[in-house]
């Protein structure tokens, strides 16, 4: 049976590490600050949105919630995030996308200031991924998933990693963080010749496709570390599953996430971790 990735001894590490860095900066005087952005009240906006609220105030870090109607005009949109792009008090800006049809989303992503998007939102910030640098923030699940394989020891330096999925969410940022610990990484997408094939060659698998329970045993094979980022409802199971065939993989492979309990938990913690960071940068 597989070694379980759980997401829980992750979180509990980075959270005692965070709030340390929470108290030293409020004796400074600096109290870090989440703004969340969001637009109408979609249900898994209105879900993350909770669950970033319980982990910013486990770690005391404050949260303002800035809700705007649906029929939001344009105007008054962009006037709200110019706001907050300018409130010193504010240190990262989660904003809810994707927008309303009326809300020109590539103009509100780049609006967003680099120095507080906390979710690698804005063209600077993907930039920053790629060259390494502090432009902004990795996005916030493909960083959850490098802190899962760092917090595990599982070796990157050398070792074959396969990506399916290529979204500027998790697929091609987590290539580019997985370069960066000189890993060799091949990105597999719906165009891609022989994904089995290509991924039973891995030693490390990270699934991202968006597909649910789209990769099984004939992906996979003895040795390996799967990283399943994917989460959706299954109606006939009555249960929430990953991209991977979790009964499968789990008698193959070495290790492996689970579903839920995995990659989700720590993408609050990365969240909250920028919200940090970016307080601390803004006040250096």
């Amino acid at each position: 049976m597989a070694k379980l990735l759980k997401g829980k001894d992750v979180v509990e590490n980075l959270n005692g590490k965070l709030s340390e860095k929470v108290n030293e900066l409020k004796t400074k005087g600096i109290n870090p600050t989440l703004a969340i952005l969001r637009v109408g009240e979609k249900a898994d906006d209105l879900s993350y949105e909770r669950g970033a609220i319980k982990r910013c105030q486990l770690i005391g870090v404050d949260v303002k919630v800035v809700a705007l109607p649906i029929d939001v005009t344009e105007e008054e949109f962009f006037d709200t995030l110019d706001k907050l792009n300018n409130d010193i008090t504010i240190h990262g800006i989660l904003m809810f996308r994707p927008l309303p049809k009326h809300i020109d989303e590539a103009k509100a992503r780049n609006m967003l200031s680099p120095a507080k998007d906390v979710d690698g939102s804005t063209d600077l910030s993907l930039a920053g991924v790629f060259t390494n640098t502090n432009l902004g923030f990795s996005p916030c699940t493909a960083e959850a998933a490098m802190e899962i394989l760092k917090y595990y020891n599982i070796p990157l330096s050398g070792k074959k990693v396969a990506v399916i999925g290529r979204s500027l969410v998790i697929g091609r940022p987590i290539a580019m963080l997985l370069m960066h610990e000189n890993a060799t990484v091949t990105i597999c997408h719906t165009k891609t010749v022989d994904v089995p094939g290509i991924t039973k060659n891995a030693d490390i698998v990270v699934v991202a496709s968006g597909q649910m329970e789209s990769v099984g045993a004939d992906y996979l094979r003895e040795g390996q570390t799967v990283i399943d980022v994917g989460i959706s409802w299954n109606s006939e199971k009555n249960k929430l599953c990953g991209d991977v065939k979790f009964e499968e993989a789990e008698g193959i492979v070495d290790a492996i996430t689970p579903v839920p309990g995995g990659v989700g938990g720590v993408t609050t913690s990365i969240l909250v971790k920028h919200v940090i960071e970016a307080a601390i940068r803004q006040n250096s």
